[in-house]
């Protein structure tokens, strides 16, 4: 069980991983993901599932290296296993006819991205994605995207692929040329808080999905916590998607940066 069924590097420090989780795959949702974990000793690290095959019996996920653990991860090779992977967790996406539907994806976040975007295209919106990135080689999951995507923006910090620029500039290109209906955005939370503060100032109702410190998963033990709406909510069990325009990112990257 949790064998490792396929392996793919997307950049140096960026692999995706098919992973063996039949039980998983029948009962994921967009927006759901697991916690892994390698070696008995092995620290518990949340990975939002990206995909799954249920014909293979399988679930996709995408791991950035970033510390000992995801190193170890990333090790990995196909018919290694995994210690534990404990799943589906989360609240599922809430998805629904809109109209139009703008999916922003920064960096390693278009990967819980991808199973948004096939959903609200599935449900009957006219949904624009957007990916971003420093760098051409840090846009991941294109090819997977764009059958889903009535249209897909690029955009690179450098310029080396699509438009020079931020995720916002091709939001708000977006917003000025048609009426917008719903955004969602995920990835790295500074950028999250710029395309609230984007929106906010359309008035467009807009879905980000955390990715705060999480330990247990459970609810157990609050490493994940966030304020949203004034009140205290756990990533792992209220989330991990929530109103952009009631998270307090200010607090959350201050809590993102305590163990650096």
């Amino acid at each position: 069980m949790y064998k490792i069924l396929d392996k793919e590097h997307f950049s140096e420090h960026v692999v995706k991983l098919v992973v063996e989780a039949p039980m998983i795959a029948r009962s994921r949702r967009p927006g759901h993901f697991v916690i892994v974990r390698v070696g008995e000793g092995g620290e518990r690290i949340p990975l939002t599932i990206a995909d799954s095959d249920l014909e293979r019996g399988s679930i996709t996920l995408v791991v950035q290296e970033v510390g000992v653990s995801t190193r170890k991860i990333c090790a990995l090779n196909v018919g290694d296993e995994f210690t534990d992977v404990v799943g589906p967790l989360g609240r599922a996406t809430h998805v629904e006819n809109v109209g139009t539907v703008v999916c922003c994806g920064g960096g390693v976040g278009v990967a819980p991205l991808l199973p948004i975007v096939k959903a609200m295209k599935q449900a009957g919106n006219r949904v624009v994605t957007i990916l971003a990135a420093r760098t051409a080689d840090l846009i991941i999951l294109r090819d997977q995207v764009a059958p889903f995507s009535d249209e897909l923006i690029i955009m690179t910090d450098d310029g080396s692929l699509g438009r020079k620029g931020l995720v916002t500039a091709g939001l708000e290109e977006v917003v000025k040329r048609e009426k917008v209906d719903q955004v969602v955005a995920i990835g790295p939370a500074v950028m999250m808080k710029f395309v609230s503060k984007l929106t906010e100032g359309y008035a467009i109702p807009t879905m980000v999905s955390l990715n705060t410190i999480m330990v247990d998963g459970t609810g157990m033990c609050g490493a994940c916590r966030v304020t949203v709406g004034g009140k205290t909510k756990f990533v792992c069990i209220d989330g991990p998607e929530f109103d952009a325009h009631k998270v307090d990112f200010d607090e959350m990257i201050m809590r993102l940066r305590s163990y650096n």
